[in-house]
């Protein structure tokens, strides 16, 4: 009986929150003329799928295991669920039939409908299957869910973005590459830095280096400085070459309570 609470419940929830988030990630592809529920990554993420079916379906199954694990684990659903799983395979529902991107991935009413299909199947997964496993089990769960996870996120979906940034053009592989670089190395996942860089690549391709592209490349370039220096990154550059930091340098990470 429980169970079947437990799934009635799911499927209200994962209807509405599927709704909302396939129908705002599309609106996001109309702003500035249409304000959309959702965030700059999720944008960012979509279009370096390409309107591609496969790499939609792909980049959703990579974090649809990390989350599985957490609500087994954890009980509770990641960001990740809304933000990455439920819009792409939203929309990778709907380009299996029509390539367009224009009539199915920006389209919201479409996403919406498709968006709360995937959310009652994803929320009533994950919310049954966690209420099912006994918590004797649930520890094993999280132990063989969570590498695997790790493993797909951290190689192989920046490997995927690599090779589509490399297929966008050579703008989009060089800054994609090095982009990629540079996020592998401050942040740990070289995914952000090659979304960025297909953009940038992109960009450039279409209007050349104006004021727009000019301004996302300076604040790519702010982004990684600023990162970098939160994470403490120029700390242990220079320490790998057993050089002495400067003070002024300690000093300002001390201000922040970052290296110490």
């Amino acid at each position: 009986m429980d169970v079947v609470v437990v799934l009635l419940k799911s499927l209200l929830i994962g209807g509405l929150v599927g709704f909302a988030a396939g129908a705002g990630a599309a609106r996001m592809f109309h702003a500035p003329s249409t304000q959309g529920l959702g965030a700059f990554r999720t944008l960012g993420e979509m279009n370096a799928c390409e309107g591609d079916a496969a790499s939609h379906f792909s980049f959703g199954l990579g974090f649809f295991f990390n989350a599985w694990a957490s609500t087994v684990g954890a009980g509770a659903f990641t960001q990740d669920v809304d933000h990455r799983v439920i819009p792409n395979w939203a929309a990778a529902a709907l380009l299996v039939k029509n390539k367009n991107v224009a009539e199915t991935m920006h389209n919201p009413k479409k996403m919406g409908i498709s968006g709360a299909v995937v959310g009652m199947i994803v929320v009533a997964f994950l919310n049954t299957t966690a209420s099912a496993i006994p918590e004797s089990l649930q520890v094993t769960a999280v132990a063989v869910l969570v590498p695997a996870a790790n493993l797909l996120i951290n190689t192989v979906m920046p490997v995927l973005f690599w090779l589509a940034a490399i297929d966008a053009g050579k703008r989009s592989g060089l800054w994609g590459t090095i982009f990629g670089g540079l996020a592998t190395m401050i942040m740990g996942n070289a995914v952000p830095g090659v979304v960025l860089g297909i953009l940038i690549g992109k960009g450039v391709d279409e209007s050349g280096w104006n004021k727009v592209t000019k301004s996302m490349m300076a604040a790519i370039i702010l982004l990684f400085v600023l990162s970098g220096f939160f994470r403490g990154f120029d700390l242990q550059m220079i320490e790998s070459f057993r050089l002495q930091i400067p003070g002024w340098l300690q000093n300002m990470h001390d201000i922040f309570s970052i290296g110490n």
